[in-house]
């Protein structure tokens, strides 16, 4: 019997990069290779009815994680990730101290236009 090799495993930190819940970052729970399938923490929640038993002495509808298609998700380093964020801030922060002093010297460089009062009036009278 062969192993099915997949390109993530439990732990890995990952991204959903289609479906309903794009974007949504989480680490892996557990990983269906048969199916190809992955369950991420708290990515694509479902609801799911359950009958009374000992574990649910009441019953009731319980909320868990569903499976995703693997080829639906990325790895991503969770070092990098956080070390790319803080490099676009400071690339933000940045750009925008650039744009403030640039409008502050535009400012600057504009001349001041006053108005005499005083020749209007002494023209009219």
């Amino acid at each position: 019997m062969s192993r099915i090799k997949t390109h993530v495993k439990i732990g890995d930190q990952v991204e959903v990069i289609a479906g309903n819940d794009k974007g949504e970052k989480g680490k892996v729970l557990q990983v269906l290779p048969k199916k190809q399938q992955v369950i991420i923490e708290g990515v694509r929640m479902i609801k799911k009815h359950s009958r009374k038993s000992q574990d649910r002495p009441d019953g009731g509808i319980i909320e868990l994680e569903g499976p995703i298609h693997i080829s639906n998700v990325k790895k991503i380093d969770a070092k990098l990730a956080k070390k790319a964020t803080k490099k676009a801030t400071k690339k933000a922060a940045k750009k925008a101290a650039k744009k403030a002093t640039k409008k502050a010297a535009k400012k600057v460089a504009e001349p001041a236009e006053e108005i005499d009062n005083d020749t209007e009036t002494k023209e009219n009278s």
